[in-house]
């Protein structure tokens, strides 16, 4: 039974800093966004984890070098962000000058994803961490890791408009009463960021 799952968000980028969606844009993370990564290895350092599973894009496996965790990392493809289409690298602000009241999780983006397919792959993902043991680390992205962590506690996916999470940050699923009928957020949204 997988006991743990720790959500590590990707550091800061450029785009991250000024508001911009960035769903499949590969870029890398500014130097305060290293430092987070950093920061967050060393939170971490104390605890053994039984599989680390990444995002392919490179500000999420950075991140998880910089945290020391790279060693035996499994690249996932459906931890990367959400796909968003003809809004990528925009902010909300000019998004909702196009489509206005636009939510990504009741909306989804044209020529990208949908809540809908979203939600499914982060069910698939929820699949693979269910057949697992121990304690996993994911690092991936903030839009995908707000829906993983909804569906984890059997929510819609339109619930994940409600959890803030910052670059560099860390959350933690698991279980009330060690019940596997009961998971539960433990932690979200923990940084070290002044």
């Amino acid at each position: 039974m997988v006991e743990q799952i720790y959500l590590i968000r990707h550091g800061e980028t450029v785009w991250s800093l000024g508001g911009q969606h960035t769903g499949r844009t590969d870029i890398a993370l500014t130097a305060r966004g290293e430092a987070q990564a950093r920061r967050v290895g060393e939170g971490l350092r104390a605890l053994q984890f039984s599989n680390v599973l990444v995002s392919p894009l490179q500000r999420a496996r950075r991140t998880c070098e910089l945290a020391g965790l790279s060693a035996g990392a499994q690249v996932d493809e459906r931890l990367m962000e959400w796909d968003y289409g003809q809004y990528e690298g925009l902010t909300s602000a000019q998004i909702q000058q196009r489509q206005a009241r636009w939510d990504v999780f009741r909306d989804g983006c044209p020529g990208g994803e949908s809540p809908a397919q979203v939600s499914a792959r982060a069910d698939g993902v929820l699949m693979r961490l269910r057949a697992l043991d121990g304690r996993v680390a994911i690092f991936s992205h903030g839009h995908f890791l707000r829906s993983l962590a909804v569906r984890w506690i059997e929510l819609p996916i339109l619930h994940g408009r409600n959890f803030g999470l910052a670059a560099g940050a860390v959350s933690l699923l698991g279980y009330e009463h060690r019940s596997l009928d009961e998971p539960a957020i433990e932690l979200w949204n923990a940084t070290t960021d002044q």
